[in-house]
């Protein structure tokens, strides 16, 4: 490889929103111009915690890889495929099981913290406690030099590591030990000054339309301190300018944020500006959407694509890990 490999995926959960877009694709889609890029839809990730309702994985799929597409990634550039097509991510998975410590698993701040934030669900099954060996082995099959992951995710990326020391320590050099790439995150508050999360209903869609885009910016909280139209604002606890932050001019937002203090312009207004500014940014995801969203003739063919060559370069490395441990 002429490049360094980056390897990142998502759950198919559906439609993606602002959020996934600055919390990663944004940044995907920057990575794919410096990086040999394996990008891949995390379809039996999604078993780990929604086991018993499989009914919208394949339709979630196909509109993630539309946003995907809309949001600039280039299977030109960018290797894209489903992980469940590649059956080798189950073998991996299962022979480094074999050498990875309990202990290991259950120290994942991921694990207790979802048990208890997901509590109508039963996650006491072997695929919760393991599903970090999955990730390890989605990582480890392409060699990848380094993976984009946020806070949260960098004890996974950690376990990573520690199970390609093990195996190479045990059966030789087989396994690069992969680096956390740190992205800039831009976290949006969602519509309510919460979390943005579909669970939440305050999410503004890379797929919504542009009346739909304009309601929900109306609809947006804003300085719950703010009364009336004279009253003075508070620009810092109002999501509405953590969104002017990200698409308005600097300029602007310097210039919107004293006329809030100064009452001299309404949330009404500061609202519209943000409308009209959301919308210019986002005008060519949205033409690409549309693009996208009525040929699926030609996604199809681009994961078809994707997965031979994933499946290339995973029987490649499958080939080595056998020899090596001869098996």
């Amino acid at each position: 490889m002429s490049r360094q490999r980056v390897l990142s995926g998502m759950r198919p959960t559906g439609k993606l929103h602002l959020g996934n877009y600055f919390g990663a694709l944004k940044n995907w889609e920057e990575m794919q111009r410096a990086y040999d890029c394996f990008f891949f839809v995390a379809d039996w990730h999604a078993l780990t915690t929604d086991y018993g309702d499989t009914t919208q994985i394949r339709e979630n799929t196909h509109d993630m890889l539309v946003d995907w597409l809309a949001a600039g990634i280039d299977p030109a550039r960018a290797t894209l495929f489903v992980q469940s097509r590649i059956p080798d991510h189950a073998v991996l998975h299962l022979l480094l099981s074999m050498i990875t410590p309990i202990p290991w698993l259950e120290r994942c701040p991921t694990y207790k913290e979802q048990q208890q934030q997901l509590t109508g669900r039963d996650l006491s099954t072997y695929g919760f406690l393991g599903y970090p060996v999955l990730q390890s082995a989605d990582i480890l099959m392409y060699k990848a030099h380094k993976v984009p992951v946020g806070v949260d995710q960098l004890p996974h990326l950690e376990l990573t590591r520690e199970i390609a020391r093990r195996f190479n320590h045990f059966y030789g050099e087989v396994f690069p030990e992969p680096q956390a790439i740190h992205t800039e995150v831009l976290k949006l508050p969602g519509t309510d000054g919460r979390k943005m999360s579909k669970s939440y209903d305050n999410c503004i869609y890379l797929s919504d339309s542009e009346e739909v885009v304009r309601q929900k910016v109306r609809n947006m909280m804003t300085d719950p301190q703010r009364k009336r139209r004279n009253d003075p604002g508070d620009p810092d606890v109002s999501p509405v300018f953590a969104y002017h932050q990200i698409f308005t001019t600097e300029q602007d937002v310097e210039r919107i944020a004293a006329d809030c203090r100064s009452a001299a312009i309404g949330c009404v207004d500061c609202k519209g500006i943000l409308a009209d500014n959301m919308l210019r940014y986002l005008a060519p995801i949205h033409e690409r959407r549309a693009h996208w969203a009525a040929d699926h003739k030609s996604i199809d063919a681009i994961i078809e694509a994707g997965t031979a060559a994933a499946r290339t370069a995973a029987d490649q490395t499958m080939a080595e890990v056998r020899e090596a441990m001869k098996i």
